[in-house]
């Protein structure tokens, strides 16, 4: 999570000053990702309080604010150039402040959009407002890369810049950064910007979970690519490999080894399915997750995961009984009553879809997922008036991804019929 605290700002200018504009006489450029607004909107805010902006930072810059969605890492994995130049101005003695997105917010005094980059997330939300899979999320929070704020029964809700920077270290390891030069240049950031220990272990796991391979009746598979390697002895896996190999207690390792047989533990084969799941081998996911059924039939959570490969298959009946399925064996699984919701809704079964997201809102009243789902049905169905208390009461949780954009177009539409 992108905790930064360079410096702490003086406690009379945690409000917008009265005698004057909160950022007069600054001199101001942004860094990084934005999590509340775009580097333009930023810009016309400042310079609305008293400051002047600058594209780019020189040695009369005498403000760095450092977006909050993901580390502020180049593409090659060096932190950013203006977050370079201005520690280096300022080991020179220049006083340049180093302000964190949330706290340039709080002096400010948009607290609002302060703690909408602090927002909690369901893995759904996550997935539309980053454009990564649910099942990825999921993932990752099996491995313990992400870790929940708080779960309501099944339902995680992750903080949200945790999530993203994860996201970030990930994309830079798939376009070939390696783990080592990450290493090194989160080691950096740390003293640019204290806080990136939790991000160091982030990416040990990652840098691991990107070179696991599978063992099956067919020899050994890299699930990444797909491809097939020869199968001979722990230092011809890593030979036969393009991968580099991943750093343990400062010893390389080769890529951790997944044993998949008839007799594989139920997580093994659940492992191996969302592997397959996520690089849209649908067919061979689903006969995973039937594999690992095998070992635990009643487990709630792999009928779940079924019955979404089962959907992206196209096999509508299939993942509407298997969510079914899912429900009974846990009553109070949240996700899988709105997911049973909405394919009830694609099947035309409309009474069935409206139950089910009732039923998973009769659980946990602030659902955000049900109500956008049920809001979105009744606005399709043309019943306005009852679609517009779940639109607010989605928009009370999320105000800047792209659902949040959908549920205030259909908020205006509907609250106007």
């Amino acid at each position: 999570m992108l905790q930064i605290s360079v410096e702490t700002l003086p406690a009379n200018t945690a409000s917008p000053l009265k005698s004057s504009p909160a950022l007069q006489g600054e001199r101001i450029s942004f860094t990084g990702t934005l999590a509340s607004m775009t580097h333009r909107q930023a810009m016309d805010l400042a310079e609305q309080h008293g400051g002047a902006t600058t594209h780019s930072v020189s040695k009369q810059t005498t403000m760095l604010v450092v977006g909050e969605e993901g580390w502020p890492l180049e593409p090659d994995g060096n932190p950013s150039v203006k977050l370079r130049e201005i520690t280096e101005w300022r080991q020179q003695g220049l006083d340049i402040k180093v302000v964190p997105e949330s706290e340039w917010l709080h002096l400010l005094g948009l607290e609002e959009r302060r703690r909408d980059v602090h927002q909690l997330s369901t893995p759904a939300m996550l997935s539309h407002r980053l454009s990564v899979s649910v099942g990825l999320i999921r993932h990752w929070e099996r491995i313990g890369l992400i870790k929940p704020v708080k779960k309501v029964f099944r339902l995680p809700y992750f903080d949200f810049q945790e999530v993203a920077c994860v996201r970030r270290l990930s994309e830079l390891l798939q376009a070939g950064v390696s783990q080592n030069e990450l290493e090194a240049n989160l080691t950096r950031l740390q003293s640019m910007l204290p806080g990136t220990e939790r991000s160091l272990a982030q990416l040990t796991l990652l840098a691991r979970d990107h070179h696991v391979l599978i063992r099956d009746e067919a020899g050994i598979l890299e699930p990444i690519s797909g491809q097939r390697l020869f199968d001979f002895d722990p230092d011809s896996i890593a030979a036969s490999s393009s991968l580099p190999l991943p750093l343990e207690e400062g010893r390389g390792e080769g890529p951790k080894l997944l044993e998949i047989s008839s007799s594989s533990q139920h997580t093994d084969w659940l492992e191996r399915g969302t592997h397959l799941l996520e690089e849209a081998r649908i067919t061979d996911a689903v006969e995973a997750f039937r594999c690992a059924l095998l070992s635990e039939p009643t487990n709630p959570e792999t009928h779940f995961h079924l019955a979404e490969a089962l959907y992206r298959s196209g096999n509508l009946h299939g993942a509407f009984e298997r969510f079914h399925v899912a429900v009974e064996l846990d009553q109070q699984y949240l996700e899988a009553w709105t997911q049973l919701g909405c394919v009830a809704a694609e099947l035309g079964q409309t009474q069935s879809a409206l139950d089910a997201f009732d039923i998973a809102l009769q659980s946990h009243a602030d659902y955000p997922d049900a109500h956008f789902h049920k809001a979105e049905l009744l606005h399709r169905l043309n019943r306005s008036a009852e679609a517009v208390p779940h639109w607010q009461a989605y928009l009370a949780q999320d105000q800047r991804g792209p659902w949040a954009e959908v549920a205030r177009q259909r908020l205006d539409a509907d609250t106007h019929r």
